[in-house]
């Protein structure tokens, strides 16, 4: 007998929400979480959040949405008060942590007051001669970057501020990443995810991460679907935006293609990486929401990943073997809190906990 997708789903985010919980004990309310070992559980957390604070903080407002519990609603929004950090912050990692972070807060005015100062803050910092919002300083290495890992959140942020500069972010970004300007299914092997702009030379592509990075295509195509949501932004961008969604979902939608992909393309037998798996259920359900003749089979391609990933992937409500880094070996197949924080979204727009459309 088939379970009907809301109720494995809901039975599935219970478990993960729980686990938050969990979670939360653990590292205590002064730190973040970022990654845990597969086996013992423990996590390697941060002061501040890095790039992927937002994600914990969307989790922890996924569970008081679940248990309208005020102390969690305390819980997510205190969580969610100490990214203010980054609003001024030189990275274009931004959206990641402000989006996400703020996005399902939608009762907290603090949270969306925080997340319209990063708006805003994101806008002013576009650079008008690169096109773009450049990867920034705060981590460390060269300033003036664009990778792929810039773009998610960070596209429906700036809208909020300047549609015309959201529209310009993502420009730059497709027309660097995106071989021959996504005119047909790009494989993750040859989209080229970081570049680097060194002043007269002009762009030139970085060795790291490289092609063939599994969270690469991944987060790309959560940008595409995430400006499908906004016509004020997808008018300001030149061609069919929604066509070069669907080619670039060919790659995850056709025959033969994995429901988790290689953490690295260019080793089909090393690690995979179920985090990029959990972006790629979120960027298809975010395109099965919008009128078009491939909307039920995204629903459905995003279905059977989640699903696969509850079944073969999730222990006691941890989604494991995600893959931090590849090419280091660092994290290679463990819970990463993006990781939970993508599945249980997904999980939370099946299970009716969410709307993709507004997140």
């Amino acid at each position: 007998m088939t379970v009907p997708v809301a109720e494995w789903a809901e039975r599935a985010l219970a478990e993960v929400l729980e686990q938050v919980a969990f979670t939360a004990d653990a590292v205590g309310e002064g730190r973040f979480p970022l990654y845990a070992d597969p086996d013992t559980g423990e996590w390697t957390t941060t002061g501040r959040g890095s790039w992927a604070g937002g994600c914990w903080a969307g989790l922890l407002w996924l569970r008081a949405r679940s248990t309208g519990a005020a102390r969690d609603r305390a819980a997510a929004s205190a969580c969610t008060a100490r990214l203010a950090g980054w609003v001024d912050a030189d990275t274009s990692t931004r959206g990641l942590i402000l989006w996400y972070g703020t996005a399902l807060a939608v009762e907290d005015a603090a949270a969306q007051e925080l997340r319209a100062r990063a708006a805003a803050a994101c806008s002013t910092a576009l650079d008008e001669e690169l096109g773009l919002l450049p990867w920034g300083s705060a981590f460390g290495g060269p300033r003036l970057l664009a990778r792929v890992d810039g773009l998610p959140g960070t596209v429906p942020l700036l809208a909020l501020a300047d549609p015309a500069a959201a529209a310009a972010h993502l420009r730059q970004h497709l027309a660097l990443c995106l071989p021959g300007s996504g005119t047909e299914a790009c494989p993750a092997r040859d989209l080229v995810p970081a570049w680097s702009h060194e002043g007269q030379a002009g762009w030139l592509a970085c060795p790291e991460p490289a092609p063939g990075w599994s969270r690469g295509p991944a987060w790309l195509l959560l940008a595409l679907a995430d400006v499908l949501h906004w016509p004020a932004v997808a008018a300001c961008l030149p061609g069919d935006p929604h066509a070069l969604a669907e080619r670039l979902a060919d790659a995850w939608t056709g025959p033969g293609a994995p429901l988790v992909p290689a953490a690295d393309a260019a080793r089909p037998d090393g690690p995979a990486d179920t985090s990029a798996a959990a972006v790629t259920a979120v960027a298809l359900l975010k395109l099965s929401l919008l009128p078009g003749p491939r909307a039920e089979a995204y629903a459905l391609r995003a279905e059977e990943i989640l699903k696969h990933l509850v079944d073969r992937h999730v222990v006691r409500g941890r989604l494991l073997n995600g893959c931090y880094d590849a090419d280091k070996g660092l994290a290679v197949r463990h819970q990463l809190v993006w990781g939970d924080f993508f599945l249980a979204l997904g999980l939370a727009e099946l299970a009716g906990l969410a709307d993709l459309r507004t997140v």
